[in-house]
């Protein structure tokens, strides 16, 4: 937190805890498709690399999984707890 009561966070983080609540509140069901990079992008308003940052993030959290040649799917409703994109979680 900063001095002035404000958190600061990286944009993908905070785009993919928007994506998790969506995933959480069963907006985005088990199996649903997440929309590609260009399109989550433009979503957003970001960059195509910010929104592969939010895939990744997404899927370290354990809740969605890429597959080659076919896009990024929920396969978990619930978050696995860890660091981010930036910190790896805490080993065992």
């Amino acid at each position: 937190m900063s001095d002035d009561g404000l958190e600061l966070t990286y944009e993908y983080v905070r785009i993919a805890d928007l994506i998790a609540a969506d995933i959480a509140a069963g907006r985005l069901p088990l199996g649903a498709r997440l929309p590609g990079e260009q399109e989550l992008a433009s979503m957003h308003g970001v960059s195509v690399s910010t929104s592969r940052r939010v895939r990744r993030e997404l899927a370290r959290r354990g809740l969605v999984k890429a597959l080659p040649a076919k896009g990024t799917f929920v396969i978990r409703t619930q978050a696995v707890e860890g660091g981010n994109d930036e910190t790896p979680p805490p080993g065992p």
